[in-house]
C-alpha cells in the first residue's frame, strides 16, 4: 500500500480558504443573496442564505478565536475577521441585502440561526466581546426572533438551546426553560457506547457528530456552572463523546473514504465535526494520538475535495461526498446547507505548536489494520 502524505497546517489553511472565501467574501459585500446557487432545490431559497454563513461560521469560528497567529496566517485571519464582521452586519441588519431569514416559515431557520449561535459560543470575544453595541443588539433581536419557533422532539431541541447559551454569550437573559429541556431529554436519550438516541430512537446516520454531541457539549460548558448538575453531566458528555470520537476515527478507511449511511450525507466530511472538537478541546481518547487523527482527516479532506465536480464555476459546493452526487441530497438540503462540512476544520483554532499540528503523521485504524500491524482490539464503554 503507498504510503500517506503528510498535511501541514498551511494545507489545512488553504483548503478552508477554498471552501468558505465564496460565502464569507460574498456575504461582506452584500451579494451572497445574489451569487449563491438557488437552481438546486429552489424552495429552499429562503434558509439558504442563512445556512450558508450559520454553518460556515461554526466551523471556522475556532480559527477567529484563536491568539497565537503570525506572519501570513495572521494577515489572512485579520481579513476574514473583518469579512466576517462585515458579513454579520448584513446578515442582521433589516435594510441590507443580505439580510436572513431568521424567523420567517417553518423551523429551517432556527436550524441555521443555532449553527450561527454555535460559532459565537466557540468565539466569544471576537463574534461576542469586540462586537460594537449596534451589531450586538442586532444579532441578539435576531437570536431572540427564533424563540417563535417550535423545534421537533429531536435533535432539534439542542438548537433551542444552543441559541440560549449564544445570548447568554451576548449578555442577554437566556431561557432556561429552553436548556433545561435539551439537556434533560439527552440525559434520557444515551442509548450506550458513546451515542445518543435522535429522539427516543437510534438512527443510522452522523446526526451525533453532525449536531447532537458537539452542540451538547458546548451548551453544557457555557452553562456548566448555572446548577441543575450540569457539571456532572459535562463530565459524562465528554467521557462519551471521546468514545464517540473514537468511532469516528475507524470510519475512516485506509484510503481515506469513509462509510456512508443514513441521511445528510452531502454534509461530506462535516461528519466528522465531533473527533475534530476532540481534537480542539483536547478530549481524545488515549488511543488516538494527534498525528494520527490529523492524517485521518487530513485524508478524508484530500479525497472527497480533489473529486472533480465538488464546486461549481463561482467556486461554491455542489451536492454530493465525492464530487457532483445530487441524487443524495434529501429535498431539505439547499446549496448553503452544504458548509457543514466546514465543521472540520475546528483543529485551527489550535495554535501551531498544539501536538496536533507538531505530531509527526501516523497511520489511523484501519490503515494500521489493512496494513498487517498488530493493532489493540475495539471495546465499548457504558
Amino acid at each position: 500500500m503507498e504510503s500517506y502524505t503528510a498535511y501541514t497546517r498551511s494545507t489545512w489553511l488553504n483548503w478552508m480558504k477554498t471552501i468558505v472565501s465564496p460565502v464569507i467574501s460574498s456575504l461582506s459585500e452584500g451579494k451572497l443573496h445574489s451569487t449563491l446557487p438557488s437552481d438546486f432545490h429552489p424552495d429552499r431559497k429562503p434558509y439558504a442564505m442563512l445556512e450558508a454563513f450559520g454553518r460556515t461560521m461554526e466551523g471556522i469560528a475556532p480559527f477567529l478565536e484563536l491568539e497565537e497567529t503570525e506572519g501570513e496566517e495572521k494577515a489572512y485571519q485579520d481579513k476574514l475577521r473583518r469579512a466576517v464582521i462585515k458579513g454579520l452586519a448584513q446578515a442582521v441588519d433589516p435594510a441590507a441585502p443580505d439580510h436572513m431569514n431568521f424567523s420567517e416559515g417553518y423551523g429551517q431557520s432556527l436550524v441555521d440561526a443555532a449553527f450561527l449561535a454555535h460559532g459565537v459560543v466557540r468565539a466569544p470575544k471576537q463574534l461576542g466581546e469586540k462586537l460594537d453595541g449596534t451589531l450586538r443588539d442586532r444579532l441578539i433581536l435576531a437570536l431572540r426572533s427564533t424563540r417563535t419557533l417550535t423545534p421537533f422532539v429531536s435533535n432539534w431541541i439542542l438548537f433551542s438551546a444552543m441559541v440560549e447559551a449564544a445570548l447568554k454569550v451576548l449578555g442577554d437573559q437566556p431561557d432556561m426553560t429552553r436548556v433545561d429541556y435539551a439537556v434533560q431529554m439527552f440525559r434520557r436519550w444515551y442509548v450506550g457506547d458513546g451515542t445518543y438516541g435522535d429522539g427516543d430512537r437510534f438512527h443510522w446516520d452522523y446526526y451525533n457528530s453532525f449536531v447532537i454531541q458537539p452542540m451538547l457539549v458546548d451548551v453544557l460548558r457555557v452553562f456548566e456552572k448555572d446548577g441543575r448538575d450540569y457539571g456532572t453531566f459535562l463530565e459524562e458528555a465528554i467521557r462519551r463523546s471521546s468514545r464517540y470520537s473514537h468511532v469516528l476515527e475507524e470510519m475512516v478507511g485506509p484510503d481515506g473514504s469513509w462509510c456512508v449511511y443514513g441521511r445528510s450525507t452531502v454534509y461530506r466530511f462535516g461528519c466528522f465535526q465531533l473527533l475534530s472538537q476532540a481534537a480542539l478541546q483536547h478530549f481524545l481518547p488515549e488511543e488516538l494520538k494527534a498525528g494520527q487523527v490529523r492524517a485521518a482527516l487530513s485524508a478524508c479532506i484530500d479525497r472527497s475535495l480533489s473529486a472533480p465536480g465538488t464546486f461549481d464555476e463561482k467556486g461554491f459546493l455542489t451536492p454530493g461526498v465525492c464530487g457532483h452526487q445530487p441524487s443524495m441530497a434529501e429535498e431539505y438540503i439547499s446549496s448553503g446547507s452544504l458548509y457543514l462540512c466546514a465543521a472540520v476544520f475546528l483543529p485551527l483554532g489550535l495554535p501551531a505548536s498544539d501536538p496536533f499540528w507538531t505530531e509527526k503523521d501516523q497511520a489511523w485504524t484501519s490503515r494500521k489494520i489493512w496494513c498487517g500491524e498488530d493493532v489493540m482490539r475495539d471495546h465499548a464503554v457504558d
